[in-house]
């Protein structure tokens, strides 16, 4: 008798030919219907070399696995079919975690082995031409849907490929939205429509997987549908539905060390691109510097987020990176510049339930020394 375990058994078996014995990766880089046509034929050849004796519906059944575990995601598949799974965590081939509606926890999925996990990391980057090798170990990519990508392998990563997707899920889109969720009180929606109709220069600070990026979206959507937005991320996230937007990438270098266009590199072009707002999806280097240089002559109405656990901690780091950036500036210029250029401060976070929430916001006002916060403004 036939069992279901024969049938995985069978199905990892002739997976794992077609990658042995085929140019998987570039019959996943097309994409295209003609190489899922060639998969499948190469599944049915290469059962029909197992000599097994399988009934028609039962050998209809292993190739059309064998071709949705070459061509798709995997043991992933079906968390990425989750509409409330937002983030996947991979940790080895037999440690999956998820997060689901906030909470952390343990996924029943587990991939064959370490070489498995790769494949699905393979698939993911062939079509965007990226590489994950010993030249280029760690790798920053996103899938179609806007999800956002890192991978890192051994020996870096001791216990086996570490894979992890931040699932771009829209379940709030706008400051209505937030409020609704309850992640937005009335006097903080009051408050960001205003820096936003101000065309305030505002940072938007909390700790990793706390809202930034869809607070920060959602602000953005009660702006002048007619102002020309300038988007400047390392790994693309931000999806403005704003008309007049252009979206710009970082780029990094290849495994000869050349092509890199850095974050900061696309911030000195977009002076040039005549922008009403600009926006840099996240701040974690040299870019401060020229982010706060930009701010200071004149451009308004600017919006960056920073990794902080607090608003005093955000312009801290600021100025920190700024001062990493190879520049001949004291400290005591880049701190004036930096209370100069920067309006205000929202600072977001997460409690032990997972819930995200505007925590507080705070004006930044200029002193002699440095700056001064009005916090309690909720």
């Amino acid at each position: 008798m036939h069992t279901v375990d024969s049938e995985t058994v069978l199905v990892e078996r002739v997976r794992e030919r077609i990658y042995r014995e085929c140019d998987a990766t570039q019959l996943m880089a097309d994409a295209g219907v003609g190489s899922l046509r060639r998969i499948e034929e190469l599944a049915r050849q290469l059962l029909a070399e197992e000599r097994r004796v399988l009934p028609r519906t039962t050998a209809d059944r292993v190739v059309a696995q064998v071709v949705a575990a070459t061509t798709g995601l995997g043991p992933l598949e079906t968390l990425l079919a989750d509409p409330e799974v937002s983030e996947v965590m991979v940790n080895g081939p037999d440690t999956v975690y998820v997060e689901r509606r906030g909470r952390i926890e343990r996924a029943d999925v587990r991939f064959a082995d370490d070489e498995h996990v790769r494949q699905v990391v393979d698939r993911i980057l062939a079509p965007i031409g990226r590489r994950l090798d010993s030249l280029n170990p760690m790798v920053d990519a996103r899938l179609p849907d806007g999800s956002r990508v890192n991978a890192i392998i051994p020996p870096l990563a001791i216990e086996g490929t570490a894979l992890t997707i931040r699932r771009f899920l829209a379940t709030a889109r706008t400051l209505e939205d937030l409020v609704a969720l309850g992640s937005v009180s009335a006097a903080a929606d009051e408050h960001l429509r205003r820096l936003v109709a101000d065309s305030a220069n505002v940072v938007v600070a909390g700790p990793t997987s706390s809202g930034k990026t869809t607070l920060l979206a959602a602000a953005l959507t009660v702006c002048d549908p007619a102002d020309r937005i300038v988007v400047i991320e390392d790994a693309s996230e931000l999806a403005l539905g704003n008309p007049n937007r252009v979206r710009l990438e970082a780029r990094p270098a290849t495994f000869e060390a050349q092509g890199e266009v850095r974050v900061r590199d696309l911030l000195r072009n977009a002076l040039r691109m005549r922008p009403d707002r600009i926006v840099v999806g996240e701040v974690r280097g040299g870019e401060a510097f020229d982010l706060v240089q930009a701010l200071s002559t004149g451009h308004r109405g600017c919006w960056a987020t920073v990794h902080a656990n607090g608003v005093e901690d955000a312009l801290l780091r600021i100025e920190a990176m700024a001062l990493c950036a190879d520049v001949a500036v004291p400290q005591s210029v880049i701190r004036t510049q930096i209370a100069r250029a920067v309006d205000a401060v929202v600072f977001v976070d997460r409690d032990r339930e997972g819930r995200r929430s505007v925590a507080d916001i705070a004006s930044v006002r200029p002193t002699e020394v440095g700056w001064r916060l009005e916090q309690g403004l909720l």
